[in-house]
């Protein structure tokens, strides 16, 4: 398999903690390094990441990727066996890819500061609101579960834990203070000490730029 993606692209992130937590090896594709329109030509919506099947098909959305790995390789399993908890996993894994990172994207940045005339006070207000909207709501999700645990939804990472901490690494990146939500930071460093999530960190792909 190959993976399209780029060291930053944190829903390219996500994909690769899913492909560390399943053993899965891919090959690793920087999106910027290839020439002109060529990504396009393989990925009509131009959008990272992308995962290349060995028949050559290709699967765009970080979210349909997800979801084919847990099909095509269920195990180890990305979501809870329990309906409801499998239910809430997706429903905290959705807020993060629909609601946050859908309004917090570069293209979304740039035609905030740049057509809508805001400049970078603009959006960094922009950044900032939402992504505090978002981090108090991931929160008091944690805060509404029926039993604590280490990771979002269970005792194992999963769907929940590999959206939640590319979301808390922009959040950083952005310059919002994530220390009040002491659940998700929890969660986040039960993460950190994965091999999984290590390997999968901007700062280990192979294109990554300080």
């Amino acid at each position: 398999m190959k993976l399209y993606t780029f060291q930053r692209n944190s829903a390219g992130e996500r994909v690769r903690i899913a492909l560390g937590l399943k053993g899965l090896a891919y090959d690793y594709v920087s999106v910027p390094a290839l020439p002109e329109g060529a990504y396009r030509r393989i990925n009509p919506q131009g959008l990272m990441p992308a995962l290349e099947l060995p028949d050559g098909q290709v699967i765009a959305q970080s979210g349909a990727i997800l979801a084919y790995l847990e099909d095509a390789f269920p195990e180890p399993p990305l979501l809870p066996a329990d309906p409801v908890a499998r239910a809430q996993a997706r429903s905290f894994a959705l807020f993060i890819a629909a609601e946050m990172h859908a309004v917090t994207v570069s293209r979304v940045r740039r035609f905030v500061a740049d057509d809508l005339g805001t400049g970078t006070e603009g959006e960094a207000r922009w950044l900032a609101h939402w992504t505090t909207e978002g981090l108090v709501r991931l929160e008091e999700m944690l805060a509404r579960r029926p039993l604590a645990s280490a990771y979002c939804y269970g005792d194992a990472p999963g769907w929940a834990d590999l959206h939640l901490v590319p979301a808390l690494r922009n959040a950083r990146r952005f310059g919002v203070p994530v220390d009040p939500y002491v659940r998700l930071l929890g969660v986040e460093a039960a993460c950190r000490e994965l091999p999984a999530f290590q390997s999968a960190r901007p700062e280990a792909q192979p294109d990554f730029q300080a």
